[in-house]
């Protein structure tokens, strides 16, 4: 082995055990007491959204809440999963929820005749006459969840509107502002649906 080369491989030899030496007795005596602060500490469970995400906003004026039965909770999930195929974060399902909410109740709703606005179908209340999809479509949640998405994605800056404003540039709604009600349960459904 030439001189050069044995002294540099000496001399890296010689940083690490240094550096071993000094580092070594220092971190062996290091105190690992956790630091208190008198104040409790809440555990963030890293498989929740995070509530700034939910509703970066925070929510608009007076908030309304439903009971749900279990083929509306069932609803919300199939939204939650529909939002989730289409690659989309919880705001997301947050904005579908809350739109479900204000145009259905999560209730999946076939023709209802005299009642019905115009022939307005589904969670999201969608029409076959304006191109939502057939009769058929429009009934399964995820289709119509898919579809609904489709059209948010296509407004520009969704992401940092406000909840109504995000769903009525998709519904074109006669009450705009209605959405906005419904953005406490929705995100509190997404919090609680998002990871099962």
């Amino acid at each position: 082995m030439n001189t050069m080369l044995r002294k540099s491989v000496l001399g890296i030899a010689g940083l690490a055990f240094t550096g071993g030496v000094f580092a070594g007795p220092i971190a062996a005596h290091a105190d690992t007491t956790p630091v208190t602060t008198g104040k409790p500490v809440a555990a963030v469970q890293a498989d929740k959204p995070d509530t700034s995400k939910l509703i970066p906003h925070g929510v608009q004026g007076n908030q309304s809440h439903i009971d749900l039965n279990d083929d509306q909770v069932s609803n919300a999930k199939a939204i939650i999963a529909a939002t989730k195929k289409a690659g989309l974060p919880e705001r997301a399902a947050v904005i579908s929820i809350a739109t479900s909410l204000q145009e259905s109740k999560l209730e999946n709703l076939g023709h209802l005749g005299d009642k019905n606005d115009h022939d307005s179908l589904g969670l999201f209340q969608q029409r076959p006459s304006s191109g939502w999809g057939t009769p058929e479509q429009i009934t399964d949640p995820e289709h119509s969840t898919l579809a609904f998405l489709k059209g948010l994605k296509q407004v520009d800056g969704w992401q940092d509107m406000p909840l109504t404003d995000a769903a009525q540039t998709v519904q074109v709604s006669a009450y705009p502002d209605a959405y906005a009600q419904w953005e406490q349960q929705a995100a509190d459904l997404v919090a609680q649906h998002w990871t099962s």
